[in-house]
């Protein structure tokens, strides 16, 4: 079937999943009757926020643009900076413990904004320039390079708009399908519909695999995706409005119900818990939230950490953010 065709048949799937403009916080609706404390909805409640690194410096590296998160196999996070910087830092403290630069082939800094600890320690990390998805040592040296569709690349070589491509990457359970989700649609697609392409790995070498379609709320981009354990995902949806401030919404997708999504939270809802903001914000909690990562389970709850990505901007707050989010059983 063409892809074209292919995608058009999984939008159409999409049309029973929640849809909600971006004026306003969303509400999310579940079965439960209460809400515990610190509830953002009867789904998920936040349990701290940290302002720790906000404007900090780490061996001369500016510690902030936190575009990714990833739990590494010492139990440690790995934070990754859109400038190219990937540190590891203490997941009780946050302090920072090692810092290594990422480049391309030719030593040119990345856009980086996709993490993804793979079970050997290796770190798969995707670049929004071309777009791109590398492998790279523990210590920042190029292993592979993962092929990209000719469609998915920046125009004019494809029909993404630039600072518009891969920013999210997750693998599935098993560590078998890896997945990068566009943060907006290509030229000529739906301007709600974006894509996620996924690559199974063959022979110890990831292949180009399918592609799903996936529609956001009007107004807002894919910021960040992760794998549950069962097999779905957790869909970070972000916009951002001037003298507004930010819309982050989290969502819980299907890939195998063609990505029929629903509604976990808007974080607008969520208690400010003293927070304070830079500019202005419908929940001065929020900021520019593009990294996400999976740091604990039981069987109906995960713990989830995110942060903000502050652009080095003063008017907005290196931020991570304590949930939990509870749904049917993640097995």
């Amino acid at each position: 079937m063409p892809l074209r065709t292919r995608l058009a048949l999984l939008a159409a799937g999409l049309t029973a999943a929640t849809c909600l403009t971006a004026v306003g916080p969303a509400h999310a609706h579940t079965a439960e009757a209460s809400q515990p404390s610190h509830a953002c909805s009867p789904s998920v409640s936040i349990d701290r926020f940290s302002d720790a690194l906000d404007k900090t410096t780490y061996e001369d590296t500016f510690v902030g643009n936190i575009s990714a998160l990833a739990v590494d196999s010492d139990g440690s996070l790995a934070a990754l900076s859109d400038r190219s910087s990937l540190f590891r830092l203490d997941a009780r403290t946050l302090k920072p413990r090692s810092v290594v630069p990422l480049t391309d082939e030719t030593g040119a800094a990345l856009d980086s904004e996709g993490l993804v600890v793979d079970r050997d320690g290796t770190r798969l990390v995707t670049s929004e320039t071309e777009p791109s998805v590398r492998r790279y040592s523990r210590t920042g040296a190029i292993l592979d390079r993962l092929p990209v569709p000719d469609d998915l690349r920046v125009t004019p070589a494809g029909r993404a708009r630039p600072n518009g491509t891969f920013e999210g990457l997750t693998l599935l359970p098993g560590g078998r399908t890896l997945v990068a989700s566009m943060e907006y649609p290509l030229s000529g697609d739906r301007a709600d519909t974006v894509r996620f392409q996924t690559w199974d790995r063959r022979g110890g070498h990831f292949r180009l695999g399918r592609q799903y379609a996936y529609r956001t709320d009007p107004g807002l981009g894919v910021s960040e995706i992760q794998a549950t354990p069962d097999g779905r995902l957790l869909v970070l949806e972000r916009g951002f409005t001037s003298g507004v401030g930010n819309t982050v919404r989290l969502y819980l997708a299907d890939p195998r119900h063609a990505m029929k999504k629903t509604l976990l939270t808007d974080l607008a809802t969520c208690p400010t818990l003293g927070a304070t903001a830079k500019q202005p914000q419908p929940n001065p909690l929020l900021d520019n939230i593009e990294a996400m990562t999976i740091t604990g389970r039981t069987k109906n709850t995960l713990k989830i950490l995110l942060a903000s990505d502050d652009n080095q901007n003063p008017t907005q707050t290196t931020r991570f953010y304590y949930l939990r989010v509870r749904a049917t059983p993640f097995l």
